[in-house]
C-alpha cells in the first residue's frame, strides 16, 4: 500500500506542480539572497553559507520565511483528498474488500505523503546549497550543513502537521472541495490573524493604557507569546530563525540584569536546539495527535458501495 501510495504521488502533476511552483519560489529567494550577501564583506563574515537560507532581499523573502507561510500548501495539496477521493470514486470499498488491514489504508496515506514531503523539502534544500555554493563559493561548515540538516527536518515535521490535518478533513468530510477548503481556511488563520487575536486578547486581560500598562507589559508580552504558540506557524518561524541564525540566544526578552556580564558570540548548534527543542517536541505532538484523530475517524467510518 506505501509504494502504491508514494508511486501515485510521484506519478501525478499535481505533485509535480507544488514542486515546480516551490522550485520557482526558491530560485527566486536564493538569487534574491545571494544579491543582498554579495552587498556585504563575505570574507570577514560567519556562517555566511547557511544564510542563504535565511537572509530576504527587497522585496523577495527568504526560503525559510517562505517555507514557514507556503509550505502549508504542500500538505494540504497531498492529503485533502486522501479518503474522500477514493470514496467518491468508489475505489475505497475495493480496497477494503482486500486481504489487507484496514488500518494499511490510512497509514500508507499519511507515510506516503510524509515521504513525498520530505522529498520535495529536501531536493529544495540540496538546490540551494548546490546553486549557494556555485554562486558564492564560500564551502559551508561541518556546523552549517547539521543545521541546514535540522532546519529542513524541522521543516518536514511542521509540513506534516498540515497533511495530518487535511488528511483528517479528507476522512471527516464527504467532498475534496470542503476538505480543501476548511484545511486551508485553519492555514490562513493561523498564519496571518493568529497573532492579532493574541494580542487582542493580551490586551483585553492585561491593559496597555495609562500607568497600569507600565505594570502589564511582561505579563501582556507573555500572554501574546503564548498565545501564539498555539500557532504552528509561528513555532516553526521561532525554530528556523534559532537553528540558522547562531547569534540568537533567546526566544524571549531579556531583561538588562540578564544581559549584563553576558560574553557576546555565537551559540553553539547544542546550545540552539536546547532552545527549539520545545518547538520540535510540539510540532512532533500535534502532527501525531492529527494523525491519530485521521486514524481513529477513519477505522470507526463505515465504508460502503
Amino acid at each position: 500500500m506505501y509504494k502504491k501510495e508514494f508511486t501515485d504521488h510521484l506519478k501525478s502533476k499535481r505533485f509535480w506542480g507544488i514542486f515546480a511552483l516551490f522550485l520557482v519560489v526558491t530560485a527566486a529567494s536564493l538569487a534574491s539572497a545571494v544579491s543582498q550577501l554579495s552587498l556585504g564583506n563575505l570574507t570577514n563574515s560567519e556562517f555566511i553559507f547557511i544564510k542563504l537560507f535565511s537572509t530576504s532581499g527587497n522585496n523577495i523573502y527568504s526560503f525559510a520565511t517562505f517555507i514557514a507561510f507556503l509550505g502549508p500548501l504542500i500538505g494540504i495539496t497531498l492529503g485533502f483528498d486522501a479518503i474522500n477521493n477514493e470514496r467518491s470514486q468508489g475505489t475505497l470499498i475495493r480496497l477494503a474488500s482486500q486481504p489487507i488491514y484496514r488500518d494499511s489504508i490510512i497509514n500508507a496515506k499519511f507515510s506516503a505523503g510524509a515521504t513525498a514531503i520530505s522529498f520535495i523539502v529536501f531536493s529544495l534544500g540540496a538546490f540551494v546549497s548546490g546553486t549557494g555554493l556555485i554562486m558564492i563559493g564560500i564551502p559551508p561548515s561541518v556546523e552549517e550543513v547539521i543545521r541546514i540538516l535540522v532546519f529542513l527536518t524541522i521543516s518536514s515535521v511542521y509540513i506534516c502537521f498540515w497533511l495530518a490535518l487535511s488528511i483528517v478533513f479528507s476522512v471527516v468530510c464527504k467532498h475534496s472541495a470542503t476538505a480543501a477548503l476548511s484545511s486551508i481556511s485553519i492555514w490562513i488563520f493561523l498564519s496571518l490573524f493568529m497573532s492579532l487575536v493574541a494580542g487582542g486578547i493580551a490586551s483585553v486581560i492585561f491593559p496597555l493604557d495609562g500607568i497600569q500598562g507600565i505594570i502589564n507589559t511582561m505579563p501582556n508580552y507573555e500572554l501574546t507569546m503564548a498565545l501564539n504558540r498555539v500557532s504552528p506557524y509561528f513555532l516553526f518561524s521561532e525554530a528556523s530563525s534559532i537553528i540558522l541564525d547562531p547569534n540568537v540566544r533567546s526566544i524571549g526578552v531579556i531583561t538588562t540584569a540578564q544581559a549584563d556580564g553576558a560574553i557576546a558570540g555565537y551559540l553553539t548548534f547544542a546550545q540552539s536546539m536546547v532552545l527549539i527543542l520545545p518547538h520540535l517536541i510540539v510540532m512532533l505532538a500535534t502532527t501525531v495527535v492529527g494523525f491519530a484523530v485521521a486514524y481513529v475517524k477513519f477505522l470507526k467510518q463505515e465504508i460502503r458501495a
